[in-house]
């Protein structure tokens, strides 16, 4: 076997290293492909260098730290194995198949690629393989010719990388640990259980992007604000890792202590515009708040420059909310305004983050079509439609983006069902006699509901107080509505004045003060807020007692 006809074929250091003639070689040969001898050089003291092609291949092979082994023929069979590779495996025979011979070759996958080699002619690379000595190696596979005889052989090559396979995996293992701290902080900061209205049936999902990709600061929430009315919320910050969670976390909280205040939608953003800026200028989120009041079957929302809401009608025809979208939370200098969508019984509506319908290839708008598409079709539970939905948008555990979906649905009851949701609602017109016409309104309707003793005389004892403060200090027009659920009974009194009442302490002598500690001593919750075309709402809850 020629060596320096296939050594001229290793790559790099590897063909300086085997490179070897046992003779100069002549001139007549040099056109035939081989490599032309190298020139001998002299040292400094004059006395020649021997030349590369002079030096013994076979002691080169045997000396370097690399692994390699010469095999030839269509079943391998060895020809020359070096004292590296001896050491790593054993003493191997010459002449047997190296399916026999070289077995840690066969648990490595490596036979198949030597029949590569020897049908195409060219080198193969198996990159950081770990072998049966617990050791790692990247092995090159080099086609050995003779006298232009592809299938005379395949010298493989196999250098130890165990250093760097082990930095490897220590830095994935790094990687792996930070993100799934930054996906227990998400998860973490994500709302455990959902609240769950009287009149809405909820869902939501997460999934967090795949092991590639670090974790976003994708989120939403659910707000029960008293009065049967609900908030609902889904955001995404930009940006991945720790921070984006962390800074996800501050808003989540913010939106919940802001929905305390029961302010309108645009109100909410704008106050979460100048936090987010406060957090970290150099982050941004988008957001979309919406509230749902059953008693004018509509969600009211606001947007930072988050993706549409989707609504699919009790007819299944499924409609986009496009306005009013402002600009992203922590920009600044603009003035959120609110919009409103129907969302009757029957209704099913979708809030979601851009990893559900963004891909690199398409465009957004697409995505939202094909969503919308999915939607129209999507029937069941909150739960189900999420899960639909997510499935088919295609996410999958290695998505590239965090995927957040919230699901509502106001359910139509009819039956036994639908007589647990009714409604009672009163004009408080004229002075003082208002109050007794309100008073003998809310008995009758608390006994047609058959309330027990006990809870109708609360129902009417909190009527007239409510009732009563609103003819003191606010004004025409005004307005008694009751409306009981399967879980509570909620009183509310509008009139057209904006002046929020208080609780307060009444000092023994004072004539006033009294109703509204009266009330929120006998009830459940009470709160109060202003409405959008001015004036305000005051309300009241009982829990209703189970069976």
């Amino acid at each position: 076997m020629n060596f320096t006809r296939w050594s001229a074929r290793l790559p790099g250091t590897q063909r300086r290293a085997a490179a070897r003639t046992e003779s100069a070689v002549s001139p007549d040969r040099r056109g035939d492909g081989s490599v032309p001898a190298a020139r001998a050089e002299r040292s400094a003291d004059g006395h020649p260098v021997p030349a590369v092609d002079v030096l013994p291949a076979r002691d080169v092979l045997d000396r370097v730290p690399a692994l390699v082994a010469l095999v030839h023929g269509p079943d391998h069979r060895i020809g020359y194995v070096n004292d590296a590779y001896t050491t790593a495996f054993g003493t191997r025979p010459t002449g047997v198949p190296a399916r026999d011979a070289l077995p840690e070759l066969a648990e490595l996958g490596l036979l198949p690629l030597l029949d590569q080699v020897l049908r195409s002619g060219r080198p193969r690379t198996l990159k950081s393989r770990k072998a049966v000595d617990g050791r790692s190696y990247t092995f090159t596979c080099t086609p050995v010719t003779e006298d232009g005889d592809r299938d005379a052989g395949v010298l493989v090559f196999a250098t130890d990388v165990t250093d760097h396979a082990e930095a490897a995996e220590r830095l994935r293992a790094s990687e792996r640990r930070q993100r799934e701290t930054a996906v227990t902080l998400q998860r973490s900061l994500l709302p455990q259980e959902l609240e769950q209205p009287d009149d809405l049936r909820i869902a939501a999902t997460y999934h967090p992007g795949g092991t590639e990709a670090a974790v976003g600061g994708d989120w939403y929430d659910v707000i029960t604000l008293g009065g049967g009315r609900t908030a609902l919320v889904i955001g995404d910050v930009m940006g991945r890792g720790v921070r984006a969670a962390a800074v996800m976390g501050q808003l989540r909280t913010a939106v919940r202590a802001y929905a305390r205040l029961d302010l309108p939608p645009h109100e909410v953003l704008q106050l979460l515009d100048g936090l987010a800026a406060e957090i970290d200028a150099n982050q941004i989120a988008t957001c979309v708040y919406a509230i749902h009041d059953p008693n004018e079957g509509r969600l009211v929302y606001a947007s930072a420059g988050h993706l549409p809401i989707l609504v699919r009608d009790e007819n299944g025809v499924v409609s986009r909310a496009d306005e009013p979208t402002g600009p992203p939370l922590g920009t600044g200098g603009w003035m959120h305004s609110s919009g409103c969508v129907a969302l009757g019984p029957g209704a099913t509506a979708v809030l979601y983050t851009d990893g559900l319908v963004e891909r690199r290839d398409a465009d957004l708008d697409e995505g939202i079509a094909a969503l919308a598409g999915a939607l129209a079709g999507a029937t069941g539970t909150p739960q189900v439609v999420c899960d639909r939905l997510v499935r088919s948008a295609g996410v999958t555990a290695d998505h590239d983006d965090d995927v957040a979906v919230l699901v509502l649905q106001h359910p139509a009851r009819t039956g036994p069902d639908g007589d647990l949701f009714r409604n009672g609602a009163l004009e408080l017109l004229g002075g003082v006699e208002a109050a007794p016409r309100a008073r003998a309104f809310a008995s009758g309707v608390l006994t047609s509901w058959r309330f027990p003793a006990e809870l109708h005389d609360l129902g009417v004892l909190a009527t007239s107080e409510l009732v009563t403060n609103s003819l003191q200090h606010g004004t025409p027009p005004m307005r008694l509505r009751l409306r009981r659920t399967d879980r509570r009974l909620i009183i509310e009194v509008t009139d057209g004045d904006d002046h929020l009442p208080r609780r307060r302490r009444a000092e023994p002598g004072d004539e006033s003060g009294r109703g509204i500690a009266i009330v929120a001593t006998i009830a459940s919750n009470w709160g109060c807020r202003r409405t959008p075309g001015g004036g305000k709402a005051v309300w009241c809850e009982f829990v209703l007692p189970k069976g």
